[in-house]
């Protein structure tokens, strides 16, 4: 039985592919890419010829057996278009659990990541962070997705696109209110730009349009002495909510009680007359 390596690659400069990462695609007697347009660069560049398939988003579940068949003959890299495969929306986690669900070794080897680069770089607490993924496309979700987390202290990391980083900055401002921001873009690239501010001014700078590139957004959390205290409506309509959706009347306290800087056991007590 063969390895299934999950490959770490550049998210920009191919500097940064590691000499391990180098040494294992050569090995391998296969690479999974997401996009083997896109790997076929990264390969020609380090004069590698490790025979490819793809393995994207649309093609995932029929390209699984033939991929843990391979498996059963030689070791596997997986590899994304750019950073560490599995992460967000990337398919690379359903080949990573059907591996692991067949007893097959999975080995990560480190490299770049557009999450992580973004963190360090942006200024902002990195002791803990929420990553939140792509952000929703429709406002309304977005928007909820926010309200979600629009009291959690730690950092908020999320990526966004070039066209959609406006409307994004807009719900923000409207659901935190003027917090701190870091937009990281085209990480590690030539044209690497991180905007730190206010997200008005945020707001302010790439309005001008002509923003390029891959996002990634850091977000300043809630400070502790800046939680709003809901109105009691507001509480009861939280609690329903969750009680309708089959939480236990106890947790729904809890989880109402920690967003709404209301009293666990009041929020109890709302909740049995409910």
């Amino acid at each position: 039985m063969g390895i299934l390596y999950i490959v770490a690659t550049p998210i920009g400069n191919l500097e940064d592919l590691s000499p391990r990462a180098l040494r294992i695609l050569r090995d391998v007697s296969l690479i999974a890419a997401e996009d083997t347009r896109h790997t076929a660069k990264l390969l020609t560049h380090f004069d590698i010829h490790t025979p490819s398939t793809s393995y994207y988003e649309h093609n995932k579940l029929s390209k699984l057996d033939s991929i843990l068949d391979q498996l059963t003959r030689g070791d596997v890299a997986l590899v994304s278009d750019g950073g560490f495969p599995g992460i967000s929306e990337d398919p690379g986690y359903e080949l990573i659990r059907a591996a692991i669900a067949h007893g097959v070794a999975v080995s990560p080897i480190p490299g770049a990541s557009a999450l992580l680069v973004a963190l360090v770089a942006s200024g902002l607490p990195t002791d803990s962070f929420v990553y939140l993924g792509f952000l929703p496309r429709k406002s309304s979700d977005r928007s909820r997705l926010l309200e979600e987390n629009k009291n959690d202290t730690r950092t908020l990391i999320c990526f966004e696109t070039p066209h959609r980083l406006i409307e994004s900055l807009e719900d923000m401002q409207k659901v935190f209110g003027d917090r701190q921001i870091a937009v990281c873009r085209e990480m590690t690239k030539l044209y690497e730009e991180i905007f730190r501010g206010l997200i008005s001014a945020a707001i302010t700078h790439f309005n001008k349009g002509g923003v390029r590139g891959e996002i990634t957004l850091v977000i300043a959390g809630r400070s502790p002495e800046a939680q709003e205290t809901w109105s009691e409506d507001r509480v009861r309509s939280a609690l329903q909510q969750l009680i309708n959706d089959g939480t236990e009347r106890k947790e729904a306290a809890k989880d109402v009680a920690a967003q709404s800087g209301w009293e666990r056991r009041v929020v109890y007590k709302i909740a049995t007359e409910l």
